[in-house]
């Protein structure tokens, strides 16, 4: 009879090396972009009848697959939004697939959901959320965007007896594109309020835009999103001028601080977050830039009932689980992993004061860095940017040349930096959040400006 027994203590002491090894890195490989065709070419069939076996697939793993990865914790890897977990989160997500923790429920994950709900009370006391603030940790930004619009617009339902249909969110320009995926699930619209000369949405260009609506548009409006950093420049919202017209209007505040909402913990930053208190939901992804391993969203309610009363799921098989609040309630998800534990973990390992301190590396090396290139004869810094962003361009490049110096820098395995779009024109962007990456690393980068 065929055995699924293959977990022998050699295999597991080759598994566990292995990530030690990997962890242990410095720095990790950095050059992996691979082709699909070539990556067939080179790995060949890894699936049969019989199976490889387990050391055999491990091999294929370190020697094969893994080198066609780009490691997003290098710390020259400065495009999109890196990530860079810590040593205790990663040796926690190993604990906790070795566990094989259903985290929907408190009936099957209560010590997991207990501290995955202690990390979720620091990052609300973070923001000044009131005591009946309470979440839930999702995969990632659009699924915290997507579950909270949900829950907003299920309350605009049950408040306003509107009958289906013309429902609305507001939003900027600048707003993730996770939005409107969310708005496209829900078949709704999104209204773009324009930002401010600086890029930001105001709360006085909410209401001007509000007050131009008709009445039957502007009571289809049910929520508006906020950001609390963008992803493309790092820009924050005039959030606390946003609460007070979507409390004037009686509408659902939803802040998106994905990337940039970590910077709140750093006291010397965390004026900017002015307002984030007053919303009615707000995610930030702690495998951004608080050091947990992908994939990980912590998605905050002011009043979490709401949210329940929009997800719960109703069968006679969940009865059981109705005496108490899970976290499978809270988002449009039932079974899920627990997600949130490996950044418990880290936090306890940690403590607070070295996570302000390492996000505030970030914060720090960018101010660093804009004042380098406003120095540099041939780069232009586009302003405004903001938190751990920073935009610019080389004078005299166009589209081709920043795509084969990308390309160029990748190859080698001296950097990451993608081009990205400002204005409709090209740019590069750096975006701090390894605390690793130092000022030698960016002097190392622009040095292949010249």
């Amino acid at each position: 009879m065929h055995t699924y027994n293959t977990a022998t203590d050699e295999l597991a002491r080759a598994v566990i090396d292995y990530a030690l090894s990997r962890i242990r890195m410095d720095p990790p490989p950095l050059d992996g972009a691979r082709s699909a065709e070539e990556l067939a070419r080179i790995a060949g069939p890894t699936i049969t009848e019989d199976g490889l076996g387990g050391l055999e697939a491990l091999r294929v793993f370190g020697d094969v697959l893994a080198p066609a990865t780009i490691s997003i914790d290098h710390p020259r890897f400065l495009a999109f939004v890196p990530a860079a977990p810590t040593e205790a989160s990663i040796l926690a997500d190993l604990i906790t697939g070795a566990s094989s923790i259903f985290g929907g429920s408190w009936l099957e994950g209560a010590g997991a959901v207990h501290a995955e709900n202690e990390a979720l009370r620091v990052l609300a006391d973070e923001l000044g959320m009131p005591e009946s603030a309470h979440g839930v940790f999702v995969s990632g930004g659009t699924a915290g965007n997507l579950s909270a619009l949900i829950a907003a617009r299920f309350t605009a339902q049950e408040q306003r007896g509107r009958p289906d249909g013309g429902w609305r969110i507001a939003a900027s320009e600048e707003a993730h594109s996770s939005v409107q995926s969310a708005a496209n699930v829900m078949d709704v619209d999104v209204v773009d309020i324009p930002s401010a000369a600086d890029r930001r949405l105001t709360g006085e260009g909410l209401r001007s835009a509000l007050e131009q609506m008709s009445d039957t548009e502007r009571d289809g409006v049910f929520a508006v999103v906020a950001t609390a950093g963008s992803t493309n420049l790092g820009i924050i919202d005039d959030i606390a001028g946003i609460a007070d017209v979507c409390e004037e209007f009686g509408l659902w505040l939803h802040i998106d601080g994905a990337y940039g909402g970590a910077a709140a913990i750093v006291r010397e930053a965390r004026h900017l977050f002015d307002g984030c208190d007053r919303a009615d939901s707000f995610i930030v992804d702690p495998h951004k830039w608080l050091f947990a391993p992908f994939d990980c969203c912590a998605l905050l309610y002011r009043n979490p009932e709401l949210a329940a009363a929009a997800h719960t799921q109703q069968a006679g098989y969940l009865d059981v689980l109705a005496d108490e609040r899970n976290p499978s309630d809270l988002a449009h998800h039932l079974s899920r992993r627990a997600r949130g534990l490996p950044f418990w973990f880290s936090l306890a390992t940690y403590g607070l004061a070295a996570y302000r301190e390492a996000v505030a590396v970030g914060l720090d090396l960018a101010e660093q860095t804009r004042t380098r290139i406003a120095e540099h004869p041939d780069l232009e810094l586009i302003e405004p940017s903001g938190l751990s962003v920073v935009a610019f361009r080389r004078n005299g490049w166009g589209a081709a040349a920043y795509d084969e110096w990308s390309d160029r820098l990748l190859r080698r395995g001296l950097a990451f930096v993608t081009p990205t779009k400002v204005d409709g024109e090209v740019a590069l962007r750096f975006c701090f959040v390894n605390p690793r990456t130092t000022m030698d690393d960016v002097e190392l980068i622009l040095g292949t400006l010249d």
